[in-house]
């Protein structure tokens, strides 16, 4: 299994048809398992103000890697433009939770697997949960900027309120837990989740990198 993440800039105009326009062409493409057409942000409240109106992107998930050279050579991908601002393959480690009720990535690797690794957190979050959510992250994000490892970093989301995620990428895995379970600000978020129960759907996977080139939230990634 190989997840190709793929992120342009563009006017915000230009994003905002391709959303609306090339869903259903990344769905049926040929070989692709599961997929999501990406707004992106700072990654810093995850409220409407931190969109970046000019960053899109997609996921798409693949078994074969023949597929994806056929996907990265089509007309469909360069409907978005000559190159991706950002480009990552990913294979997953361990991946926890649903995604629009799937579970789209089935674990290949050990987790003890070095080199690169890359993970997404995305969630659902409740309505009636959202300022309390809100309120929370300020301190989580500060701490992931900061954090010894982290190659970059960007929120992505399908909708501009109460679909929300980060895509991050690290020196290690040893870097990665070093945050999730060792960052007070991040174990936190951890236990207010727990008590306040404010997703109504979350993910969490851990991949290892593939290949990664490109500017990703403001920071130059090269790992081939």
């Amino acid at each position: 299994m190989i997840i190709a993440i793929r992120f342009w800039e563009m006017s915000a105009l230009r994003g905002i048809s391709l959303m609306a326009t090339k869903r259903q062409s990344l769905r049926n493409f040929p070989g692709v398992t599961f997929s999501k057409l990406l707004g992106t942000g700072r990654g810093e409240t995850f409220t409407p103000r931190d969109a970046d109106p000019h960053t899109w992107g997609l996921l798409a998930v693949f078994q074969e890697e023949s597929a994806l050279e056929i996907f990265n050579d089509s007309s469909l991908v360069k409907s978005w433009g000559s190159a991706p601002h950002f480009s990552a393959d990913l294979t997953p480690i361990t991946s926890q939770g649903k995604w629009a009720g799937l579970s789209p990535f089935a674990a290949e690797v050990l987790p003890s697997a070095e080199g690169p690794v890359a993970a997404i957190t995305r969630a659902r979050i409740k309505t009636s949960e959202a300022l309390r959510f809100w309120r929370e992250t300020p301190p989580v994000t500060e701490s992931l900027k900061s954090a010894p490892g982290l190659l970059g970093a960007i929120g992505i989301g399908e909708a501009p309120i109460g679909l929300q995620g980060t895509f991050s990428l690290w020196e290690s895995g040893a870097h990665l837990r070093a945050f999730a379970y060792g960052s007070p600000a991040h174990q936190r978020a951890i236990e207010l989740t727990s008590v306040r129960n404010w997703y109504s759907e979350e993910l969490f996977a851990r991949f290892r990198v593939l290949r990664a080139e490109g500017i990703l939230g403001g920071r130059t990634i090269s790992s081939k």
